[in-house]
């Protein structure tokens, strides 16, 4: 028995685990078909760097929402940041981990000898690719409940993480980068006295790094920071 037909055997099993009956179980067997499986067995066509493409933006969006929903009173860099920490390949590895199926992934020799199975990236594309897969079978609100189903004690976990001091953050950042420190901009005061909105730019030199928003000035710069960290630094 070659290793294609074991997953296919082994694929009641991995739904039982992530939690989902797959219509079209072939998605499910692509998503766990590593390219170094198709370029070592040429009978196999197909890889799950496609299903890989899907399962990142629909996660993304996902999270998006749920953050939305869930956090009214954050700004936008806030929010930025922390969908980025969510979505980010060591979180990735972290749900897969939980799941107990990545010995199912299809690797080439090459990767096994190279301890494939244990990289970040390796397993973070699986992640994702299975999110394509679970979208192309069953749609948002399937992958949605997937994900809430099984991963939300986590995602709670990294929520509760204490938010940084951005602006430090992004000062000692740009002291390295651009031996400059940030400046912050008021572009626009909006509302009444008693409840003005602050939108704040962040530059250094010219370049501008993010805005943010907020009910002070202070709290304008900390999301404007958190912004510029969450493109300067997409894992921080």
């Amino acid at each position: 028995m070659n290793l294609m037909e074991a997953l296919s055997q082994h694929l009641p099993l991995i739904e039982s685990k992530i939690g989902y009956t797959f219509k079209d179980r072939s998605l499910l067997a692509l998503a766990f078909v590593h390219r170094s499986y198709v370029n070592e067995n040429h009978a196999i066509t197909e890889h799950n760097e496609r299903l890989e493409f899907l399962g990142d933006s629909v996660l993304g969006m996902i999270i998006s929402d749920y953050l939305y929903r869930q956090l009214p009173g954050h700004p936008e860099g806030e929010l930025s940041y922390l969908r980025s920490r969510l979505v980010e390949a060591s979180s990735c590895v972290s749900f897969i981990q939980t799941l107990h199926i990545e010995p199912y992934l299809l690797l080439g020799k090459g990767e096994r000898m190279n301890d494939g199975r244990g990289r970040e990236s390796i397993l973070a594309d699986l992640m994702e690719a299975l999110i394509g897969a679970i979208y192309l079978d069953g749609g948002y609100e399937t992958v949605r409940n997937f994900l809430f189903q099984n991963f939300l004690p986590q995602i709670e976990n990294i929520l509760k993480t204490p938010l940084k001091n951005w602006k430090a953050l992004l000062q000692d950042f740009c002291q390295k980068k651009y031996q400059q420190t940030p400046r912050y901009q008021v572009l626009e005061e909006a509302g009444p006295d008693h409840s003005k909105t602050f939108h704040i730019v962040a530059f250094v030199n010219d370049l501008e790094l993010g805005r943010g928003t907020g009910s002070s000035k202070k709290e304008a710069q900390q999301a404007a920071a958190a912004e510029a960290l969450s493109k300067l630094i997409p894992s921080h």
